[in-house]
């Protein structure tokens, strides 16, 4: 074995926590690269707000096969060298992240580097996506222990997919978790009828549950619908007019369900689909429609770890995990399609997202 190959294993031994043995094993026998193995090694689990057993649901466009999308999509986190391209140009203006799986497991060993890529990066709030009481518990948590270096919210909620672990208690424990002083609505909820993890008929009851307890408690909505616009926009209309907002996050919808929403009075949230301008994949037709959404009711999200923003150039420099810092992308790719500047539409979506959720303006 060579000198300098010895002195890089001993380094990645190090940085990664595992045994120059491991390393070594790992690089002798060609089953993963250096930087694969950087990211495949299990760091310790030290976070009291790390969320256990299966990861979240996601939301978002269609997977081309029957699939989850977690097992379609790449959860390590970048390289040091990925992320200095991802934060190749930090926001004009702060920027709020209305829609983040912070609780999500592949962000558990570098959450205090996710924070300070978001600073950088000029994204000052973020609130953190609950899909079910244990993530929503431990978005809970994650706000207590870090919400002092940066402002963190969360929602509380039930994701369709996750409807089928619903119980009496269920509502209770949300409405407890909407007591923290942290959690700005009741989501992230609403109906997936695209692969049905949870049977329909058991999504549209706790859809429904959800929606009168954010009424009962006079909170926003953060809502999800895919492959369910009739549903959904007939369960939201009974219980109109709402006391608070209802935001429907990451749409990718068409120009018939996005007509739908707006007379309800919903507001939009824009993930980095709009920057994938792949014919099949439909960010060209979002951008299309993004004028057709009165500015005072468009937000922009990430939706991390999912929707990793294909604007970022070349492809090979894309991280494999979405994170805040990104939200930059998604920034520019929507203010092109709008005809305005980043700095323009920043600022707008920072203001409505700080009304609808009520955001302190002085944390960001």
């Amino acid at each position: 074995m060579r000198a300098t190959h010895t002195t890089a294993y001993l380094k990645l031994a190090r940085e990664t926590g595992t045994s120059f043995v491991t390393v070594y094993h790992i690089h002798s026998r060609k089953k993963m690269t250096a930087s694969k193995a950087i990211h495949s090694t299990q760091a310790p689990r030290t976070e009291q707000w790390e969320p256990r057993g299966q990861p979240q649901p996601h939301s978002g466009p269609k997977s081309t096969d029957h699939q989850p999308r977690q097992a379609q999509e790449e959860r390590r986190g970048p390289s040091q060298g990925q992320m200095v391209q991802a934060v190749a140009f930090p926001s004009p203006v702060p920027l709020v992240d209305i829609g983040i799986n912070l609780v999500d497991r592949s962000f558990q060993s570098d959450i205090d580097n996710v924070l300070q890529r978001a600073r950088e990066a000029n994204v000052r709030g973020l609130i953190v996506t609950g899909t079910c009481v244990r993530t929503s518990t431990a978005a809970a948590r994650l706000c207590d222990a870090k919400s002092r270096e940066h402002p963190l919210f969360f929602t509380a909620g039930v994701h369709p997919h996750n409807a089928k672990q619903c119980t009496s208690s269920t509502l209770d424990e949300l409405r407890r978790l909407a007591s923290h002083p942290r959690c700005v609505a009741i989501g992230e909820c609403g109906l997936d009828f695209n692969r049905n993890f949870s049977p329909p008929d058991v999504q549209e009851k706790w859809f429904e549950e959800q929606v009168r307890l954010a009424k009962e408690l006079k909170r926003p909505l953060f809502l999800h619908c895919r492959d369910a616009s009739e549903r959904f926009t007939a369960i939201l209309s009974r219980h109109m007019p709402l006391p608070a907002p209802a935001v429907v996050h990451c749409f990718t919808g068409s120009r018939t369900e996005l007509e739908g929403l707006l007379a309800l009075g919903a507001y939009i949230g824009i993930t980095g689909w709009i920057c994938d301008d792949r014919p099949e994949r439909g960010g060209a037709e979002l951008a299309s429609l993004l004028h057709r959404v009165p500015r005072e009711r468009l937000m922009i999200e990430t939706d991390g770890p999912y929707l990793v923003p294909r604007s970022i150039k070349p492809s090979k420099a894309r991280p494999g995990r979405n994170e805040p810092a990104l939200l930059p992308h998604v920034l520019q790719a929507a203010a092109a399609a709008l005809g305005v500047s980043p700095e323009e539409l920043g600022r707008s979506t920072t203001e409505v997202a700080c009304r609808v959720f009520g955001l302190p303006r002085h944390e960001l």
